[in-house]
């Protein structure tokens, strides 16, 4: 653990094996903002960025919850430290449920208890997004599905497994996100296996909407826009979807305007990506989830002009003035290992009420659009050592 201050103005930034943390190492150090890295794991990725000016090593807040929010705040009382940024689930979660006591030593830049609450519940923000005439793809906690004859998904109800949200758990422990399941249809599942595999709790049970996936994503102060864009998934990390890996910044009114009502009417303060489908057929849009945090595409943003993680330092050092809201659409980036995660699950997995590119199809498609839009999130000749710190977290780890 390096225990240094000075006479600089810091960023606490949590990280873990995405590379959100070191695209905003990469956004704040050079704007002479000392930036503290921390971390249960001594081998992420931003631990090895040039950018990384303080390494803190944490306790692991799945395993021990209470000294990871109790270290954490213990950080953010240095007389250096101005902000934190949400980068992960847990983290908003954190800053949010203890929201007043991170306010007596750094600018908040995270929403209400209320707010996430709602945001990582995906029944009650299904629920709230109806209510506001947002389209929601059918959603049912999967003990009350009694239609097996659609084509749906099995999502886990809550972004993490928490005390305030399940009472299951070991004292002062949490959990993670699962992998979603894709149910056969015309068949009744083993839902006691399902929810099992989802630790014990009940998930939801959203139907399959087949179109194209946007992220509207947002740095709001006090329930009011700031900086706003909207990014189209070109492909994701698997055949059937999941984290985008071939991404494109674009507009569309429609679907910004329903992103921003969503998050107006839940007062929303910080960063958010609102998560929409594009349905093939109708044309129109439907709501799918909030991620309460900053997100992993977040250098495609950066490299289109919307600098998020230096537009969330600004708002929360009162210069919001500064913040420059444009950005450039058609701008296109690839997150390398995500498209080599795609290919091998065209070789490897079947996803039922998915269609399944062919391998030479689905190669031909990697490869074109590489040699069309040349550009990388992790790569980084200026950078390199986080992206070869990740090729040996997968090789040894199989992060």
């Amino acid at each position: 653990m390096t225990t240094t201050t000075g006479h600089w103005d810091s960023v606490i930034v949590p990280a873990n094996f995405s590379i959100n943390a070191v695209a905003c190492l990469r956004s704040l150090a050079p704007r002479d903002v000392h930036t503290i890295v921390v971390s249960e794991h001594d081998d992420v990725p931003a631990f090895a960025s040039k950018y990384c000016n303080e390494k803190v090593l944490m306790p692991s807040p799945y395993d021990n919850f209470p000294a990871y929010k109790e270290s954490l705040l213990a950080l953010a009382t240095r007389p250096d430290v101005r902000t934190v940024v949400p980068t992960r689930e847990m983290d908003a979660y954190i800053l949010s449920k203890y929201r007043e006591e991170f306010a007596e030593h750094v600018t908040v830049g995270w929403p209400t208890f209320d707010s996430l609450r709602t945001a990582q519940d995906g029944k009650e923000l299904a629920e709230v997004a109806e209510r506001l005439d947002i389209p929601v793809p059918k959603t049912e906690t999967l003990d009350e599905v009694t239609d097996w004859d659609r084509k749906l998904i099995a999502k886990q109800r809550y972004s993490l497994l928490a005390e305030d949200y399940v009472d299951f758990l070991e004292p002062g422990t949490c959990e993670g996100r699962m992998d979603p399941i894709y149910l056969e249809s015309g068949s009744e599942p083993d839902t006691d296996a399902i929810i099992d595999e989802m630790l014990g709790h009940v998930p939801i049970t959203q139907e399959i909407v087949k179109g194209v996936e946007y992220s509207f994503r947002a740095l709001y102060d006090h329930g009011e826009p700031v900086a706003t864009s909207l990014r189209r998934q070109l492909r994701g990390k698997t055949y059937a979807g999941g984290m985008s890996v071939f991404r494109e910044m674009t507009h569309d009114p429609e679907v910004e305007e329903l992103g921003e009502r969503l998050l107006t009417h839940l007062d929303w303060h910080g960063l958010a990506s609102v998560q929409f489908i594009k349905d093939h057929e109708s044309g129109e849009f439907y709501f799918l989830e909030i991620n309460p945090r900053i997100w992993a595409s977040v250098l495609l943003d950066v490299r289109a002009g919307a600098d998020y993680p230096y537009n969330y330092w600004l708002m929360t050092q009162g210069r919001t003035d500064e913040i420059d809201p444009g950005y450039e659409e058609g701008v296109a980036t690839h997150l390398l290992a995500g498209e080599l995660q795609y290919l091998w699950s065209v070789v490897r997995h079947n996803y039922p009420n998915v269609d399944k590119p062919s391998i030479r199809t689905a190669t031909w498609e990697v490869a074109s659009s590489i040699y069309e839009h040349p550009h990388f999130d992790f790569v980084s000749l200026d950078d390199p050592r986080p992206f070869a710190q990740g090729i040996l977290n997968t090789l040894s780890r199989g992060r």
